[in-house]
């Protein structure tokens, strides 16, 4: 028995960095899908040409591509087959699981029941490497329109700011995002900039708790 995706022989249908990949990716679909309806209305266009380009047909004022994923429920669709085939797979005797809500709705269903499931499906699904890359080609379709997640924040330090005359030190923590390339305190707005600050910001911050 092999890895559907990458034919690693490690004895499951779907190996432990392809499940795992798996499991980020119905994490992620639901926001996803929240977030497309966002681009329903192409963003590079203003109301006014919008209205225009509507009257004359030369261009749809909402962005069908949207449409077909989310409004006409190709996404919502594709997740609860899977999980109508892996329920049949696993426990014949059942019926379907019901389809019930919005389709933001359908799609969190399915993918946190896929998601509850995937230690069964890796083990004893044979289309487990199937399921894999369609939920990967679902959250690329969803990528292309929305693009990449902005990377999340990390906190780098504290503020070594002073804030008033009594010498208060501000101390709030410092985020960095990757490809930032300066540091801004939220709170006092102090910035950071350039080498001789950032060596100053990181001398200077607090030893840790014993």
């Amino acid at each position: 028995m092999n890895c559907g995706l990458c034919g690693d022989s490690s004895g499951r249908y779907l190996c432990g960095r392809h499940t795992d990949a798996l499991a980020a990716r119905l994490a992620r679909l639901p926001a996803l899908v929240e977030e497309l309806a966002e681009h329903l209305v192409p963003r590079c266009t203003g109301l006014a040409e919008q209205v225009a380009a509507s009257a004359s047909g030369s261009r749809p004022p909402l962005n069908l591509d949207v449409i077909d994923l989310v409004d006409r429920g190709h996404i919502a669709g594709v997740l609860e087959d899977w999980r109508a085939d892996v329920q049949r797979e696993r426990w014949p005797d059942r019926g379907a699981p019901p389809v019930e809500g919005g389709m933001d709705h359908r799609v969190m269903a399915a993918c946190r029941w896929l998601g509850m499931e995937l230690d069964w499906i890796a083990a004893h699904y044979e289309q487990a490497g199937a399921l894999a890359r369609e939920v990967a080609a679902l959250e690329g379709e969803a990528l292309a329109i929305v693009g990449e997640p902005r990377p999340r924040a990390k906190v780098v330090g504290q503020c070594i700011a002073v804030t008033d005359d009594k010498g208060t030190v501000c101390g709030a923590d410092i985020r960095h995002r990757a490809g930032e390339s300066r540091l801004t305190c939220r709170t006092c707005h102090t910035v950071y900039e350039g080498q001789q600050d950032l060596l100053l910001l990181f001398h200077y911050q607090p030893e840790p708790a014993a």
